[in-house]
């Protein structure tokens, strides 16, 4: 079952709102390989995406998805092959969220970072982005692994609890509390709508 932010503000170390001139929201492997965790948190992804476009911050989204065995890597052996298979229904994006992607704002992955090449980085700079929001499934395992690469590679990464899930509450609070520690400002839809909307009013 996925679990839903808790109350996070235990684990903040620091707080800030993202800045929606270099901000960007990542949409992380939103799929229906991965609905019945997203579901719970599909109300909050919508709004967080919903205030986002509302404050002109652009969104990308990633798609997860393995095309032959050479590119399985260490996940075919971690996962016994159980992988997403691309060309599968499992591999699309959920309608809710496919009917928001444009062709050009969806990103190709296949292991656990955003940015593992794909070509991700090199967009974010030329887009000047300095920010990143990122969202999605799962929390502690591609949303983690690319919120951490983000951080080490240049950008303030903001992480949102209530639009981000995974198989059970307590990896998805060890997550935020590590990423509160070290890599990430803490958000939720509440944070947003207060960070964004109130302060461009």
């Amino acid at each position: 079952m996925a679990a839903a932010a808790a109350a996070y503000k235990k684990y903040e170390t620091r707080s800030r709102n993202p800045d929606p001139k270099t901000s960007l929201l990542l949409v992380i492997d939103v799929q229906n390989y991965f609905s019945s965790m997203v579901n719970p948190i599909l109300p909050q992804l919508l709004t967080t995406i919903d205030l986002c476009r509302r404050s002109s911050i652009p969104v990308l989204f990633t798609r997860h998805n393995h095309k032959s065995p050479p590119d399985y890597g260490m996940l075919g052996e971690w996962w016994d092959n159980d992988l997403v298979l691309d060309g599968t229904v499992e591999a699309e994006l959920m309608p809710e969220i496919r009917r928001l992607a444009g062709q050009n704002e969806v990103v190709e992955k296949n292991t656990y970072s955003a940015f593992e090449n794909t070509g991700l980085q090199e967009r974010l700079v030329e887009m000047g982005v300095k920010e990143v929001i990122v969202t999605g499934v799962m929390t502690n395992l591609c949303c983690e692994t690319t919120a951490r690469e983000a951080f080490v590679k240049g950008f303030r990464v903001f992480f949102s609890t209530d639009a981000t899930a995974t198989l059970d509450l307590e990896l998805h609070e060890a997550t935020l509390k590590n990423l509160a520690y070290g890599f990430a400002y803490l958000v939720d839809c509440d944070r947003l709508q207060d960070g964004l909307l109130d302060d461009s009013a």
